[in-house]
């Protein structure tokens, strides 16, 4: 069944930013004082890891695999690296929309720190998520299990935060129709999505695979909307948010990764506005009453519904009521009532005689919904 243009939708209002579709350079927490306050949806971050490193890693043949030894994730002590977290946290949610959230993404080196300290300043946990990886490294020490994955903490600005994006229905769709769950399975970044150095080796140590950065934008995005990485590194969130249209603001302190990420996204093509449309589920479409199926007309006061195998009959009131045998309540109660449950879907459950055919009173409220869409646009 073709879709509706009302059951999609549409893009995000252009926010009037001067600062969006850049590359800012300089220190993360610097340059976000420097944004406007709530001025980002949805903010992606992957923070140094501190990784501690006591000395070089080598593999059985004795040579050296490739770590994070740039001066970039070195830090004093746990105490200088849970000071830098708690100062770019504090940026990052002040320009963080009240019902924005956040992506940190972390090794076991980090995360727990970094959640430790998104909970002391006040974020509010909605998930842990998994990131499982298809080709992890192999531990060539032998000393310890392999480290296949990594964990992303997914949060609101606080509790209290409301209507924050979370295309639910997008998901499970794209799922086979079975819930998303919270352990995503995805290779490392390989091959030709890998940047690399005039000399061929890796420009970052850590690049993360696009289809991880896809996930999270189609997840907790929609078109149109500013998505911040305070931790650019070579533009992997940026080159995403172009190619699925969202803006983007990227910073990143180290200049070689500035110019490798503004080439990277300056060759990306934006996908159509077709392909971008996201079906919404049941909750973020408008209530209807019952009785607005009468004051449009779809049905009049009299009107007989019957269940689907026509077991059941009530009739429509001109109050919005439904009646059976002289009680009348709502569409809900009423079929509830008639089946001996303690609850119904009224909207599934009745149905009226339509062109020869019963039909489930469900889609004269889906007109209704679309009437009201094209009012809206209109005006």
């Amino acid at each position: 069944m073709a879709l509706s243009r009302s059951s999609l939708l549409k893009r995000s209002p252009e926010p009037a930013y001067g600062f969006l579709d850049t590359v800012l350079q300089g220190h993360c927490v610097t340059r976000m004082e420097a944004l406007p306050e709530k001025s980002v949806d949805v903010i992606f971050a992957d923070p140094p890891y501190n990784l501690q490193l006591a000395g070089d890693l080598h593999r059985p043949d004795q040579s050296k695999v490739d770590a994070v030894d740039d001066a970039w994730d070195q830090f004093e002590s746990f105490q200088a690296y849970d000071a830098f977290t708690r100062a770019w946290l504090l940026a990052a949610r002040r320009v963080l929309k009240p019902n924005g959230t956040i992506w940190v993404i972390g090794s076991y080196h980090n995360i727990f720190r970094v959640g430790a300290s998104m909970q002391d300043l006040g974020f509010w946990l909605l998930n842990d998520v998994v990131w499982r990886k298809s080709n992890p490294m192999p531990n060539f020490r032998g000393r310890r299990f392999q480290n296949a994955h990594e964990t992303l903490i997914w949060a609101s600005r606080d509790q209290n935060a409301k209507g924050y994006t979370f295309n639910y229905d997008s998901l499970k769709a794209a799922n086979d129709d079975l819930q998303m769950r919270s352990d995503w399975l995805f290779p490392i970044c390989t091959g030709g999505e890998r940047l690399k150095d005039e000399d061929g080796q890796k420009l970052h140590p850590t690049q993360k695979p696009e289809a991880l950065i896809a996930r999270i934008l189609l997840a907790s995005t929609k078109p149109g909307d500013v998505v911040l990485d305070p931790f650019f590194g070579t533009g992997t969130t940026g080159a995403v948010a172009k190619r699925l249209g969202r803006h983007f603001v990227g910073i990143e302190r180290e200049e070689a990764y500035v110019e490798a990420a503004t080439r990277r996204i300056a060759a990306v093509e934006p996908l159509s506005a077709d392909s971008l449309m996201i079906q919404p589920g049941k909750r973020a479409e408008p209530r209807i009453p019952f009785a607005s199926l009468l004051e449009a007309g779809l049905i009049a006061p009299g009107t007989e519904l019957t269940d689907a195998a026509r077991r059941h009959v009530a009739h429509v009131r001109a109050d919005g009521t439904v009646s059976v045998k002289g009680e009348a309540a709502s569409i809900h109660r009423v079929g509830a009532k008639v089946q001996g449950l303690s609850a119904c879907n009224g909207w599934t459950f009745w149905h009226v005689e339509a062109e020869g055919e019963l039909k489930p009173i469900d889609e004269l409220r889906r007109l209704v919904r679309e009437r009201m869409a094209l009012k809206k646009a209109a005006g």
